[in-house]
């Protein structure tokens, strides 16, 4: 990938700042703008622009627009890769993008405009290590300027020198669950979303390696009956797909080391049954009945069960067998609160309300009940973490704690 020169215009077309690279690129902006107004003009939206004398990638941002002049060819994918990565490391300087913050920070974007390419050619990209030397404080590099000893390392996402008094690492499964029932309990959709995050507390350059459960095996981009399978960058894929462990040198502090999908075809966490009796606009009735249907070992903790009700209720009468129940009328629903409820069990809740003459019950028919919890100590996709094992040429003693925990994502089930 080589590319000539870049460009941030205004809205207008307007050059807000630059820098040629290859020299061989001079006065060529003027063709973007051409081409961009008849492409609007047109209403066609195309990502690369091209005229006999250059083509022109850019992106846009909030009335800006960040174009690269290539006149060579080049892989155009890496040169938009590289378009978001520069665009996302003026968003970590300044916060907000726009003309006048690109006015205000002339002198830092020149400065990394000159360490993020080299004659057409990336070199650091990393916001992480462009911040140890260009400070949004100090609008000019220092005249000596001290390269981090991570630049020039191959691991650019961890320091060198690290030193903790006490070595730890933190891994946490959590899985989200995204589930649509009808009121009958049938399925309309479930998914599971599940990250591996981890939290990395270690002295030096450490290599980990992390084992699952033998019952997964990862083929392509599926994990068993896991999909969409995403590894951070740390992660030695090529070591990976000949023995199916996972080796990698730690970011440090938090990341998101692993990413997946599920759609199984699985059993609710909860069942709800739900009737509801409307008696002649006089009063309506309640009967709520939940049912857990996870391992019995397993404790859901903090359960939340949102009921709608019609807009023109009052004078509730609420029971339950278990929790706490109340009517909230500025979200126009009872809200049942159970503190810890284990698996294979079955509660109730019932409530009663006065109505109006002239309630209707067409909305509240609309919206679904929403149910929240949190279970620790169990996964859906039964993703078991095997071993980790840290390998440190101190032999520093270091401690690994493992958590999984299971919870709601958008967990809905229809009245009717």
């Amino acid at each position: 990938m080589s590319l000539s020169s870049i460009y941030i215009l205004d809205n207008k077309g307007k050059i807000l700042i630059s820098r040629d690279y290859r020299g061989d690129s001079k006065d060529y902006i003027e063709y973007f703008v051409k081409l961009l107004n008849e492409s609007e003009d047109q209403n066609l939206h195309r990502p690369v622009l091209s005229s006999t004398e250059a083509s022109f990638a850019y992106i846009k941002k909030n009335d800006l627009f960040i174009v690269c002049i290539i006149r060579k060819n080049a892989n155009i994918a890496l040169i938009f890769a590289f378009l978001r990565k520069f665009l996302n490391t003026m968003v970590e300087y300044f916060k907000e993008l726009e003309e006048e913050s690109i006015q205000d920070n002339f002198v830092i974007i020149h400065e990394l405009l000159d360490e993020v390419v080299d004659y057409g050619y990336p070199q650091i990209t990393d916001s992480k290590i462009l911040q140890e030397y260009i400070t949004q404080k100090g609008y000019k590099l220092k005249k000596k300027i001290t390269i981090p000893p991570v630049v020039t390392n191959c691991v650019s996402w961890r320091p060198e020198g690290l030193k903790y008094k006490r070595n730890e690492v933190f891994l946490d499964v959590i899985e989200s669950i995204n589930v649509l029932m009808n009121a009958n309990g049938s399925l309309v959709k479930a998914e599971v979303n599940g990250v591996v995050q981890m939290k990395v507390h270690l002295s030096g350059m450490p290599q980990l390696r992390l084992g699952f459960s033998d019952k997964l095996i990862l083929d392509n981009s599926h994990y068993g009956s896991l999909e969409d399978v995403k590894f951070h960058h740390c992660v030695q894929l090529s070591r990976f797909n000949n023995d199916k462990t996972i080796y990698f040198i730690p970011p440090d502090g938090d990341f998101e080391l692993m990413s997946y999908r599920l759609n199984p075809e699985i059993s609710p966490i909860f069942l709800l049954n739900s009737h509801v009796e409307h008696h002649a606009h006089s009063r309506v009735e309640y009967t709520i009945l939940l049912k857990s249907q996870f391992k019995k070992c397993a404790i859901a903790h903090n359960v939340e069960v949102q009921i709608p009700v019609s807009n023109d209720v009052d004078s509730p009468s609420l029971s339950c067998s278990i929790g706490a129940a109340s009517y909230r009328p500025e979200n126009n629903a009872i809200l049942w609160l159970i503190k810890s409820m284990a698996g294979g069990l079955e509660y109730y809740l019932k409530a009663a309300f006065r109505l109006s003459s002239f309630v209707s019950d067409e909305e509240e028919r609309k919206i679904p009940i929403q149910i929240k919890f949190s279970i620790p100590y169990f996964t859906v996709s039964k993703l078991h973490i095997r071993y980790i094992k840290i390998i440190e040429k101190n032999d520093t003693k270091s401690l690994t704690w493992v958590r999984y925990t299971t919870q709601n994502g958008d967990y809905q089930i229809r009245i009717v």
